[in-house]
């Protein structure tokens, strides 16, 4: 993207603020602007083999074409439910993987969950699925990172202290939701 470039009328200032050298200089000033940063997400999903690539936000501005492709590779797998997604488990996962240096390329284990999926996953003995799971509100999701062990996106994410973070080592993913700061092993 091309740097725009702007001219500031220095036309009112405050008493001082301009030594007497630079008083009698042009009152004109350059400033560049600096580029619209645009961040991206892949989503590879473990169960459904979908793969979506998108810029999901350029500067502020979230892409909705990249939301509804986010939603739809997110969806229950069990019953092809899908839910809106809390964008800030977007920006938690750009800025976990900037953090990790690597790419933002992520494997979905688990995204939405509708309540029905939740209450059978739930009932299971030893399962480690909360009954009033984030998940069924889009404001979870169960992920590994490419290229970064998933111990490190634990200690990053515990670090960074966005919302819930789990551990399931054996099955070798990390929760993170935006939830209260709360961490477990599962």
């Amino acid at each position: 993207m091309r740097a725009a470039l702007f001219t500031v009328m220095l036309l009112l200032s405050p008493p001082g603020w301009m030594s007497a050298s630079s008083a009698g200089a042009a009152g004109v000033l350059a400033v560049e602007e600096a580029p619209v940063e645009e961040r991206y997400l892949e989503f590879f999903n473990t169960h459904t083999r979908e793969t979506v690539k998108m810029v999901y936000k350029r500067g502020a501005e979230f892409d909705e074409a990249a939301l509804a492709a986010f939603k739809n590779i997110l969806r229950d797998r069990r019953n092809g439910d899908a839910h809106d997604m809390d964008v800030r488990l977007y920006d938690q996962l750009f800025d976990l993987a900037r953090a990790a240096k690597v790419e933002p390329h992520y494997e979905i284990i688990s995204g939405y969950r509708s309540p029905e999926s939740n209450d059978k996953m739930s009932s299971r003995p030893g399962s480690g699925v909360a009954k009033k799971s984030l998940h069924m509100q889009g404001r979870a999701i169960d992920v590994r990172l490419r290229n970064c062990p998933t111990s490190k996106l634990r200690d990053l994410a515990l670090e960074a202290k966005r919302g819930g973070v789990g551990y399931y080592e054996r099955s070798d993913f990390v929760h993170i939701d935006t939830g209260n700061f709360r961490t477990w092993i599962g």
